[in-house]
């Protein structure tokens, strides 16, 4: 029988372990498994550390005994430590240091992405938490219940960063989130970026922008975050929310090639360069339709998309990966902020001629109750027309996700701006209006386009 051997779960392992099975149950299918989680939600972890999630468990995507039930062999709280492609082998250690042999015919490497850890000093002080793993999340809720912190820094103001100085609030702790550029949440430009700084003020969350932690220091029972410009503020916990690097270094040491960000080069049938070695998820480079070129960019939704693709292909299959188009959203407080596409700048980088607009509008009739302000803008190329991407705040009663998704599905489409006019949306006083904002937005677009006077924003 042949077998699959994948390294690592979560999205893209399981993924891709649950669609080999599905297409070729002919093959013998193992998935080794650093920890006990196999298939957890590591994107929920803020949530259930907030309180909103009562129960870790609940995070599970699917349990152990469920991914089993498929067929599926897991070699939990085992590690990867090398891979040999001229034996198609991986030597595998198990928790106790027991190393083995592990033959595959097939091998997809999910590996994920790791902390990227910044160049600030005291990253390994009792107190200083990151926040990517099951473990990160239990280490950082026992210091919580154990001591009680009345304050927190929160360093990195991007969608962890952002989730986590929520949670952290909600359980009445006082908190400080510093940022490095002007603005917090940059995949958004500075205007909306702003409102979502403005909205964490109103909670309570202190918003330091344009700083960058040098150091953190212990002072008695306290840390110190120290910064530029004179920053300082002490605190009982730091949590360091800064990004993430591609865990890319085994399948490298293999002779993997990997690209410019460190992640794995894959085709769009997820193959490397290594015969019969496929890669997906945080780890590997992914293809990008409007950019046309392979970019790094980790998604749990692109992880599991690739994961389906690299599952199939590894049995046998013919997928390819339709690309992404950096679709992403986020809940802070009461406001939801979403974009997809290019932002202006990304798009005039990509050799576009883009103009940027943004309106302020509804989210249904005024006259219907509970109305809220949506905050758009809308990226789209002069020369042809072309939608190039949209960016979108709004109040989370407002279907900020649901607006977004037009968007990514004409992006998807490769529609003009113009034709977001002809699509037949849904209307009802409680929850839009005749012409959407998604429409309103492009009509706006459409006007500045035909207006020389029209700056981009």
């Amino acid at each position: 029988m042949p077998h699959l051997l994948i390294i690592g779960g979560s999205d893209a392992g399981v993924s891709a372990a649950l669609r080999a099975q599905e297409v070729n149950p002919a093959w013998e299918v193992t998935v080794v498994v650093a920890d006990r989680y196999p298939n957890y939600s590591i994107c929920g972890l803020p949530f259930w550390l907030g309180g909103e999630v009562a129960d870790w468990r609940d995070l599970a995507h699917r349990k152990a005994e469920d991914i089993e039930g498929q067929g599926i062999r897991l070699l939990l709280e085992h590690t990867a430590r090398a891979i040999h492609p001229a034996e198609k082998t991986v030597t595998v250690v198990d928790k106790a240091g027991r190393s083995q042999q592990v033959l595959y015919d097939s091998l997809v490497i999910g590996a994920g992405a790791v902390p990227a850890r910044p160049p600030i000093r005291g990253l390994e002080q009792p107190g200083v938490f990151f926040l990517r793993t099951m473990a990160d999340g239990f280490a950082l809720r026992d210091y919580l219940e154990a001591r009680s912190p009345v304050s927190a820094v929160v360093v990195g103001g991007g969608y962890i960063g952002l989730e986590m100085a929520e949670a952290l609030a909600r359980r009445g702790i006082q908190v400080t989130l510093v940022e490095y550029l002007p603005s917090v949440l940059t995949t958004l430009d500075p205007p909306l970026g702003a409102l979502v700084g403005e909205e964490l003020n109103r909670r309570g969350v202190t918003v330091a922008t344009g700083v960058a932690v040098e150091a953190i220091d212990r002072q008695g029972g306290q840390l110190a975050v120290i910064g530029s410009g004179g920053f300082r503020v002490e605190a009982d916990l730091v949590l360091v929310a800064t990004g993430v690097r591609p865990n890319a270094d085994l399948a490298e040491a293999a002779g993997v090639e990997t690209g410019r960000w460190g992640a794995i080069c894959v085709s769009r049938a997820m193959e490397t360069n290594v015969p019969h070695v496929y890669a997906a998820g945080d780890c590997a480079e992914t293809y990008h339709r409007l950019l046309e070129r392979d970019v790094y960019m980790p998604l749990g939704s692109t992880a599991h998309k690739q994961g389906r693709v690299a599952g199939e292909n590894a049995v046998g299959g013919q997928a390819a990966f339709a690309g992404t188009l950096g679709t992403q959203v986020v809940k802070v407080c009461d406001l939801v902020a979403a974009r997809t596409g290019m932002r202006d700048d990304e798009a005039r980088e990509a050799d576009f001629d883009p103009l940027t607009t943004q309106v302020e509008t509804w989210d249904h009739k005024v006259y219907y109750p509970g109305a809220h302000r949506l905050h758009l803008r809308v990226t789209g190329d002069r020369r042809t027309g072309r939608l190039l991407g949209a960016q979108i705040v709004g109040h989370r009663a407002a279907e900020v996700s649901k607006r977004v998704d037009i968007f990514a599905a004409a992006l998807f489409n490769e529609m003009k701006v113009k034709e977001l006019n002809d699509i037949d949306l849904s209307y009802t006083p409680p929850l839009s209006t005749p012409w959407d904002a998604v429409q309103m937005a492009a009509q706006a677009w459409m006007e500045g386009r035909g207006n020389p006077e029209v700056k981009p924003c």
